[in-house]
């Protein structure tokens, strides 16, 4: 018996792919899933608790099957208490008895002259050692894997913290010193300071003094104009300053994590100003705050609508000339992948690349990594497809609880204990100005970038071929900082396995952002640099940060004197504020528009 055309072809389809109806079954099954995970994430603060069990249950077992471990963790606990007893036996007959451990550097939580004061400072010297047995009854546990090791060395760092002295106020002498000198009115305003937190935290306001920081007005108020504008970025070219400009504009490529104004806060640490002032035709894109409409943008998108798109509209108003790009951050990565892509095309649009604090190898992502397995993505996935968006208050507390002591229980004590409010200043105000991430785009940059590192891998596709940094010939300026919790100055220096061109490499003090928006003049600033060429030795961290000279000041300056040294010896007229006659008519005054979108 034979089969018509039409039955052959529907046999073939049955036998080789699932029915449609099949297919819609399927989705509607893992939809049940989603949704029960999406809902979990409510109550857990959408951290997976199976990732946390896990960890839990790898690092339990392992202990309980070492004997070994055990008996070391029983004699360094006989050690740390013969310390502290030795601790307070001098603290009865001396006031300021020598300490017998001393903090870790950046907890300045017993910092104060009354902690060296008896009972408090045995308080203080004894939360201190529990702190530091608890390192060593965490970490190097035969068998445990890394990833497992570090969550529940976190988890115990974040359960101490709870119970540390500073915390409560019948054990922190400061805040005791405070309510004796005030009558206790101080926790009289600490409840109104906590009752105006808690009132904006639930009317989706900003925290108290930012208000003083008006967008276009106190920050981001380097004059411009929007020149260019997409349903994903608004183009802004800012206006000259100097008689005559270096003929190689800027781009600069800022993460849409935050707002692009970090790069222009206030009039005297605006990088963007800065820049202009060294006679630089500078353009920044200001990347719009995605909601559940957009869940669908994807990296592609970013690199296409944004990057790409940005160059495009700076040949039309400054035709033929080469573009110095930076990025920051995740913007820094993005810039990467577009870079390595028209580097395999033989695209030459740019004089040089830098990247901020911007990591290309996510091998060592430092405690961001906490985060980060198939477990805790499933479950940040499954919250992203429900809502179309990872919103600005999950990844706030995120990286609130990387800092705790800093974020979390340094503001308990001084706004709620002590009374007090610290000064709001530009860099907290733009740190409460947050954003939304896509569903598509952050999945994809997670598990892509993070868990799977493709990029550094060279298994990261553009247009179905490999996006490979190997293949960028371009002059390469990184910078790293010494403090960053987001991009470790270690991950970021792996930028010298990658690339085999010119690379000029800067640690400069401070964090991930302090660090970056860091003017001359600023105290206390410092870096090192060292340039690799072309078919020289590739240096490890260590060996690096051993040979590279300090120098004192801001980086900015040895950024500016690199970028001209790649710039045409003759300078031009400042080009005119966009180009209408090839799209790229002046929209509106900087800063725009996406930045002002809640």
């Amino acid at each position: 018996m034979h089969s018509s055309p039409r039955s052959g072809l529907t046999a073939k389809g049955s036998a080789q792919q699932p029915c449609r109806e099949e297919t819609l079954g399927e989705e509607a099954f893992a939809a049940i899933d989603r949704l029960r995970e999406a809902a979990s994430a409510k109550f857990t603060g959408g951290f997976s608790p199976t990732a946390l069990a896990l960890a839990y249950l790898d690092w339990a077992i392992h202990l309980a099957s070492a004997p070994g471990k055990q008996l070391e963790l029983a004699s360094k606990a006989a050690r740390k208490a013969a310390r502290l007893g030795g601790h307070a036996l001098a603290g009865a007959f001396q006031e300021d008895a020598d300490p017998c451990i001393r903090p870790l550097p950046g907890d300045r939580r017993f910092a104060a002259p009354e902690w060296s004061r008896q009972p408090f400072s045995l308080m203080a010297q004894a939360f201190l050692l529990n702190q530091q047995w608890w390192h060593n009854v965490t970490h190097e546990v035969p068998g445990v894997e890394r990833h497992h090791e570090e969550v529940v060395s976190f988890v115990a760092r974040q359960i101490l913290d709870v119970f540390s002295p500073s915390n409560n106020p019948l054990t922190n002498p400061e805040v005791i010193e405070r309510a004796r000198a005030t009558g206790g009115a101080n926790f009289i305003e600490g409840w109104r300071n906590w009752a105006e937190d808690w009132r904006r935290q639930l009317a989706g306001q900003p925290p108290v003094g930012a208000e003083r920081f008006v967008v276009g007005r106190d920050v981001a108020a380097t004059p411009g104009k929007v020149v260019f504008r997409n349903h994903l970025i608004e183009l802004i070219q800012y206006a000259p300053t100097t008689p005559s400009v270096h003929a190689e504009p800027i781009l600069i490529v800022p993460a849409w994590i935050m707002k692009y104004y970090i790069l222009d806060l206030s009039p005297e640490n605006s990088l963007v100003r800065y820049l202009v002032g060294e006679g630089y035709t500078v353009f920044c894109i200001s990347w719009r705050n995605p909601d559940a409409d957009d869940r669908d943008l994807s990296l592609e998108d970013y690199r296409r609508s944004g990057v790409l798109a940005a160059l495009d509209a700076i040949a039309a108003i400054v035709p033929g000339a080469k573009v110095h790009a930076a990025g920051y951050c995740l913007g820094g990565t993005l810039l990467a992948i577009a870079a390595a892509a028209m580097a395999r095309d033989r695209e030459e649009r740019l004089a040089s690349l830098t990247f901020l604090a911007a990591q290309t190898d996510f091998s060592e992502p430092g405690e961001l990594a906490l985060f980060i397995d198939p477990s805790e993505l499933r479950f940040l996935d499954s919250m992203m497809w429900n809502r179309g968006y990872l919103s600005s208050d999950q990844m706030a507390a995120a990286f609130q609880l990387l800092r705790s002591n800093d974020l979390i229980w340094s503001r308990l004590v001084r706004d709620y204990m002590m009374g007090e409010r610290s000064p709001m200043f530009d860099l907290m105000a733009w740190n409460a100005d947050s954003t939304r991430m896509p569903y598509r785009m952050h999945a994809e940059y997670l598990r892509s970038l993070y868990l799977d590192n493709d990029l550094a891998s060279g298994r990261f596709m553009v247009e179905g071929r490999p996006a490979a940094l190997q293949n960028i010939r371009t002059p390469i300026f990184g910078v790293a900082t010494e403090a960053d919790h987001v991009a470790p100055w270690r991950s970021v220096h792996k930028l010298h396995l990658l690339t085999d061109g010119d690379l000029t490499f800067v640690l400069t003090s401070g964090g991930h952002n302090a660090g970056i928006v860091s003017e001359p003049g600023h105290a206390g600033r410092h870096y090192r640099s060292l340039r690799k060429r072309h078919g020289d030795v590739c240096l490890g961290p260590d060996e690096w940060f051993a040979m590279a000279p300090v120098r004192e000041g801001s980086w900015w300056p040895a950024w500016a004197e690199w970028l001209s040294g790649l710039s045409s010896p003759e300078r031009v007229a400042p080009p005119a504020m966009g180009n209408a006659a090839r799209g790229c008519e002046p929209l509106c005054d900087a800063p725009g528009t996406y930045v002002l979108q809640r």
